[in-house]
């Protein structure tokens, strides 16, 4: 069997693909797996690194407005759409493709619609209780719609195509040890946090980040600290925690870098986690068991990340604090006194254990495998 991913633009949209690539890999050995992506974006670096082939090929968001510049924009964009739907024809002609699988991105629409325009059966996974607009524009015509939240059915026109499955996560996720992995990252006895605000960053967290460094100085550096700026931040931000006072190489409990690419490893050596509230974060944290303080981007459609945060936290699974109430004084009490508070500790440890879905990337090859097979059924009977 032949397997697509096409998937696009941040790593909440590449990851879950990706680690339902390794899970496939792993079922289907002789198996031949392609991602389609956008050129430009994360899974040039992501897939790569994965070990998969990847195809990219240019992509353009569309703007929510009627200003010129958006209309000029969207124009743009739907050309290049046209031109990359013709091109994934070919693609998965090529490249015999059995199903084609979309997480989400921009990126993923001309592949998902060519697999449809060719009679490939498609699968859509939305992250989010609240569709995107890339499920939104093919959940009537994909012939599953896989969510993470029971809740999602209501969303969509078709809901008897709806199945729950969870957020994949890399296995890695779920099985690294702890001791394995502080040993491997060469960490001693001192408790590890660790910052990330999304692959690109987020210029007020970034700046909130190199505030707390100062309030870690101050304290006599309580925790070691990993912190991924992001890639609009990497610029500028060694500047700004240095009229923050702290200079990064006279402090060595604290690392700064542009991106971790070992975040499973990084993740089970943490003991807490300060992240934004994305669904795949919020279920790599979970898989990782690794308590948190979830701080939403208020700067996404339909309030998801808030939403994601919320249902954590009514779970006991994690604290939630609004960034217009983030204060650098109170991330720090936050994250000390869940380091020292070792009763709410363990209790948000086992919390975030309950709430993960540790077989989700199982349950998605299971409806790709399916879907196959009801192609080949199909074909058969046509014979």
């Amino acid at each position: 069997m032949n397997v697509v991913f096409t998937c696009g633009g941040t790593g909440g949209h590449i990851n879950p693909a990706i680690a339902v690539a390794n899970m496939w890999r792993e079922r289907h050995p002789d198996s031949k797996i392609l991602f389609i992506g956008g050129e430009g974006y994360m899974e040039e670096e992501l897939v790569p690194k994965a070990g998969h082939q990847l195809v990219v090929m240019p992509a353009y968001g569309l703007a929510r407005s009627f200003s010129p510049r958006a209309i000029a924009n969207n124009f743009r964009a739907v050309k290049s759409v046209l031109t990359a739907v013709r091109r994934c024809k070919k693609i998965l002609l090529d490249f015999q493709a059995d199903v084609v699988v979309g997480t989400g991105g921009y990126a993923s629409f001309p592949a998902l619609f060519a697999a449809k325009q060719l009679h490939i059966p498609t699968c859509v996974h939305e992250a989010n209780a609240m569709p995107g607009l890339t499920t939104r524009l093919v959940a009537d015509w994909a012939d599953k719609v896989l969510a993470c939240f029971p809740e999602s059915a209501k969303y969509y026109r078709h809901p008897e195509k709806v199945e729950v499955v969870g957020m994949p996560v890399r296995r890695e996720f779920i099985y690294t040890k702890k001791a394995d992995a502080r040993k491997e990252l060469g960490l001693d006895e001192k408790p590890l946090v660790v910052t990330a605000f999304g692959s690109q960053g987020a210029k007020a967290m970034n700046e909130l980040t190199g505030k707390l460094f100062a309030l870690e100085k101050e304290a006599g550096f309580p925790f070691r600290h990993i912190h991924a700026v992001g890639s609009y931040g990497w610029e500028w931000m060694p500047e700004y925690v240095r009229k923050q006072g702290v200079c990064l190489e006279e402090s060595p409990s604290i690392t700064m870098q542009e991106y971790i690419y070992n975040m499973p490893t990084v993740m089970a050596a943490a003991d807490v986690i300060v992240s934004r509230a994305g669904a795949s974060s919020c279920s790599e944290i979970a898989a990782s068991g690794t308590p948190c303080v979830l701080i939403p981007s208020p700067n996404v459609t339909d309030n998801h990340q808030e939403k994601n945060a919320r249902a954590l936290e009514e779970q006991g699974a994690a604290v939630v604090m609004l960034e217009k109430d983030c204060t650098p004084q109170r991330l720090f009490e936050e994250i000390t006194d869940l380091l020292a508070n070792s009763q709410r500790y363990q209790a948000m440890e086992k919390a975030l254990y309950q709430v993960a879905v540790p077989d989700s990337a199982e349950r998605l090859c299971a409806v790709m495998e399916l879907l196959v097979k009801k192609k080949e059924k199909h074909n058969a009977d046509q014979k």
